[in-house]
């Protein structure tokens, strides 16, 4: 074990290791649950000393101390995908927010349309080979690992040792900091009435052998809760959640139909509650790659009846998808979302959904628009649209016309609203 010396020289204090960051550096962050807060405090500390040090990552969750009002001359978030953490800044200017597919974000990476001179990620601690494993989230963070000049790793004995492509050798980190900490934890809320009647009539989509992708959010675990008596189902998605864990106790998701990594559940980064962390902990039934493999829909269609979930804000006459900003309020990101509906349309009987409420703020405003709100982000295109469910109902856009669509998605949409929708149809010669 000629590594266990490397290791120990390389220990330091979390001030030690960001001392080397320095003015204009551009750095890396691993996010979701596997956000490295030890050492973002301590940049945090330096904030008096430094300037314009550009922050990239995707989801954040968290309190995050780099965004705080007042850290802007020293930091700048550079989020391909925005969350709690991060959206009042970058919706007053003082953060900037990426739009780009999942999939993409290893090449931006690679061919440096994302910089990076510091990567600053968690891992577990080292087998008795050396290698750490990345745990809760692969996603980008080999990517940025290879491109950085410093590799700052934080390593915490509470991380899961998670399988697949998914480790990172002592010898290629320049400084180690070990803290001992619980991770952060996502906790699902009881799915409301809506979403479980949503998640009933995708669940009655859903043939056995299927192999599913879940977005994050009530939809897509009510469909998880809704699955009884399906038989050989399998996963290949970005996200793994407590919903999951469930199926596969009952024996619904078991992988043995997937024509592509057959027997295993296949994603980029789980985030749920501890107990779906320790279920994963050195659990060969799990494989956690970089997100272009995940998210590739060329690899994604190698799934034969691929069913993909996702959600969306609002759905227009048309079939335009925005899923990212509300207006020109941005509120999260492209994420994965047209990497599976593309893998999915693609696939040999796939079936790529788009599922959400007819109404938003309590009834009071349809989903279904005649026209998305000024400012608003088109996530998935008209011509990528396939299957739309709301609690009224599904129906498939795919090679429909104009008018066809408007009249099929009225007839999804809440009643109190369909005379609405018919007199904008109208107007706009749709119907």
């Amino acid at each position: 074990m000629a590594w266990i010396d490397g290791y120990k020289a390389k220990l330091c204090s979390a001030d030690e290791a960001v001392s080397r960051i320095k003015s204009n550096d551009w750095v890396w962050l691993s996010g979701n649950a596997a956000a490295p807060f030890l050492l973002m405090e301590a940049l945090g500390r330096r904030a008096p000393e430094l300037q314009n040090v550009t922050l990239s990552h995707v989801l954040l969750m968290g309190e995050d101390p780099l965004s705080k009002p007042g850290m802007e001359k020293a930091f700048h978030h550079n989020s391909l995908f925005v969350g709690p953490a991060d959206r009042a800044s970058v919706n007053d200017g003082r953060s900037a927010y990426v739009p780009i597919h999942l999939h993409m974000i290893p090449k931006a990476i690679r061919t440096g349309a994302c910089r990076v001179d510091v990567a600053m990620i968690q891992c577990s601690p080292p087998d008795e080979h050396g290698f750490m494993s990345l745990g809760l989230e692969v996603m980008a963070q080999k990517a940025a690992v290879e491109m950085a000049n410093i590799v700052i790793v934080q390593v915490n004995d509470q991380m899961p040792r998670t399988l697949g492509d998914s480790f990172l050798h002592v010898s290629r980190a320049a400084h180690i900091v070990e803290h001992s900490f619980p991770l952060l934890e996502l906790r699902g809320k009881e799915a409301t009435e809506v979403e479980r009647k949503i998640g009933a009539l995708i669940a009655e989509m859903i043939p056995d052998g299927a192999t599913l992708q879940m977005g994050i959010g009530g939809i897509p675990d009510a469909v998880l809760t809704l699955l009884e008596g399906k038989r050989d189902l399998g996963i290949h998605t970005e996200m793994i959640s407590d919903g999951l864990v469930r199926a596969m106790e009952q024996g619904i998701i078991t992988g043995n139909k997937k024509t592509l990594h057959p027997g295993k559940v296949v994603a980029t980064f789980i985030l749920g509650t501890r107990k779906l962390y320790d279920f994963v902990h050195d659990n060969p039934l799990f494989e956690v790659h970089p997100v272009d493999h995940t998210n590739d829909p060329f690899i994604i269609a190698q799934n034969d009846n691929m069913v993909a979930i996702n959600s969306a804000l609002e759905v227009d006459l048309t079939g335009q998808v925005c899923s990212d900003s509300i207006g020109t309020y941005i509120y999260s990101g492209f994420g994965g979302q047209l990497d599976f509906i593309r893998g999915a349309a693609a696939s040999k009987g796939g079936k790529p959904i788009i599922a959400l409420p007819s109404t938003a703020k309590q009834g009071t405003m349809s989903r279904i628009v005649p026209k998305l709100k000024e400012g608003s982000g088109v996530v998935t295109t008209r011509a990528d649209v396939h299957y739309v469910v709301t609690e009224h109902g599904a129906t498939n856009l795919w090679g429909k016309n104009l008018s066809e669509r408007a009249k099929a998605l009225i007839a999804i949409a809440d009643p109190a609203f369909k005379e609405m929708l018919e007199k904008e149809a109208r107007e706009r010669h749709l119907i």
